[in-house]
């Protein structure tokens, strides 16, 4: 069972979604004209910007920024500590400059695939849920009711199921190695925090994630910063040396170029998840006044992974050289840095070359990692919960059996977490993994398919910019040439003609 289990595994995430994922971003770019390059000053104004915090969260809603943060405590885990020093030591310093490359395409899918679930979104318990289920049921080739329900199967086998014990056993695992903590002491704490986060709906959610996700990000940016200082005179060689190394050109790695790209590009695609399904289910639940919006925010949160916490597992452990590279199919060491110890194999690659690394920058680099892996494994599980729960919603179709079922699936999520951090099923990782794989394969085939409304979103969003209109309450799918009715967005014009500014101490309404 077990070989029949890995086989199905490696098929379904064999390099043929790797490539579909990486010219699906190329296709996306084209199409957009290069909406996460052009569009980078909207983002950022739209991630600073009050209206997108507070002004146009309602009472019962999400703001664009906490519905950000969900997506991001999703993309950001584990991978961006172990999985970056994986690909140096197969792959090599090169596989970085693949890595970004992979996140600089990646953004345009995550564009389509969260302006998609923006759009088609749909009331629920006061605030919204939406992601690839829905779209696909609404907007799939007149609607593919069984394709949404093949992709929500696939998200609950994986993210309320399996997963959850893979996130659970890396936390305990990295207490008792780090301070000693007894792991069923650990998930006692684990599922004691969960509860009170599930239980207490979407907004107790999100408003943890606005919270939690940004502090763990800035702050170990911050200490890659520090390391790099303290090593400034190695950046610039450093940069040097993955740029080079990516096209074969330093002699050391010019027989892994192949690698390179190949390593780079699947931890990328890995890490920043983008269009795979995992984030239009939290840029459904913004309360915002234009998909496109959600759409831009979530484009920006691949560049949070990738290009800044990636980065910064990356630089650190280049700059100090706390790698080894080795010979995929030998297992032999083919480049040490200067940085490696004698214990280093391909069977200790991960975590602990980051730890290393800080060991060597800064210090305390088991107890930095330790703290790092619970906050990124911890907000990874909070991801899995909001997408397995808005799967559910869609299953059930938000009926009140669908509650019971759904109170009972929160129970079998908090039991799996809590099993897992004693001891993670063998099995676990890779039943998970079909499930994502599965979800990947669903969602950009269907983005693919029915990219063409997202398109005209953004078409209509930088019309409004040119009117000074991007912030008006008005948006009609309908009088943009998306057909369909859009119920939600009825009602958001509704509650747009009651919203108001004040300025100067003179109310007007945002739009007539």
């Amino acid at each position: 069972m077990e070989v029949l289990i890995n086989g199905l595994n490696s098929i379904v995430w064999s390099p043929v979604l790797v490539y579909l994922c990486l010219g699906a971003g190329l296709f996306f770019t084209l199409k957009t004209s290069g909406v996460q390059f052009m569009m980078i000053k909207e983002m950022i104004r739209l991630l600073l910007g009050k209206d997108v915090k507070e002004g146009e969260k309602s009472e019962d809603s999400i703001s664009g920024f906490e519905a950000m943060c969900m997506s991001v405590s999703g993309r950001v885990g584990t991978g961006n500590i172990a999985g970056v020093a994986t690909a140096i030591a197969l792959g090599g310093p090169g596989s970085i400059f693949w890595l970004w490359m992979i996140s600089l395409l990646g953004a345009a899918s995550s564009y389509i695939e969260s302006t998609l679930g923006q759009l088609y979104k749909e009331k629920f318990e006061g605030g919204y849920r939406g992601g690839p289920a829905y779209y696909f049921k609404k907007g799939l080739l007149g609607g593919k009711t069984w394709y949404g329900n093949l992709f929500a199967m696939s998200t609950v086998l994986a993210m309320l199921i399996c997963m959850p014990s893979t996130q659970s056993n890396v936390i305990a695992g990295s207490l008792k190695t780090a301070v000693g903590v007894p792991q069923w002491i650990t998930g006692l704490i684990i599922v004691g925090f969960l509860c009170v986060i599930v239980f207490g709906g979407a907004k107790r959610l999100a408003k943890f994630a606005g919270i939690v996700v940004p502090f763990m990000a800035v702050v170990y940016i911050i200490i890659a910063v520090i390391v790099l200082a303290l090593n400034a005179g190695d950046i610039i060689p450093s940069l040097t040396l993955i740029v080079k190394s990516a096209f074969g050109k330093e002699e050391a790695f010019a027989g892994i170029a192949g690698a390179a790209i190949s390593w780079g590009v699947k931890r990328g695609i890995y890490s920043n998840e983008a269009g795979q399904g995992t984030g239009p289910a939290s840029a459904a639940a913004a309360d915002t006044s234009h998909p496109a919006k959600q759409g831009l925010i979530q484009a920006f949160s691949i560049y949070i992974d990738s290009i800044f916490v990636c980065t910064a597992t990356a630089l650190m452990i280049i700059i100090t050289g706390a790698y080894k590279v080795f010979d995929g199919a030998t297992g032999e060491a083919i480049y040490a840095g200067k940085g490696a110890t004698s214990n280093m194999s391909m069977g200790t690659v991960g975590a602990a070359n980051t730890s290393t690394a800080l060991d060597i920058g800064i210090g305390y680099g088991a107890y930095i990692v330790a703290i790092a892996i619970v906050f990124f494994a911890f907000t990874t599980l909070l991801a899995f919960f909001w997408n397995g729960d808005t799967a559910l919603v869609y299953l059930t179709n938000g009926s009140e059996e669908g509650k019971k079922i759904r109170f009972i699936l929160k129970l079998v999520y908090l039991g799996f977490t809590f099993s897992g951090s004693i001891a993670a099923g063998g099995m676990a990782w890779t039943f998970g993994d079909i499930g994502i794989g599965i979800m990947a394969w669903i969602n950009i085939v269907g983005i693919l398919i029915m990219h063409k409304p997202a398109i005209a979103c953004l078409k209509d969003y930088k019309l409004r910019m040119k009117e000074n209109r991007e912030d008006d309450w008005d948006f009609n799918p309908n009088q943009i040439g998306i057909q369909g009715e859009f119920a939600v967005w009825d009602e958001i014009r509704r509650e747009g003609r009651e919203r108001v500014t004040v300025e100067e101490g003179v109310t007007e309404l945002k739009i007539s």
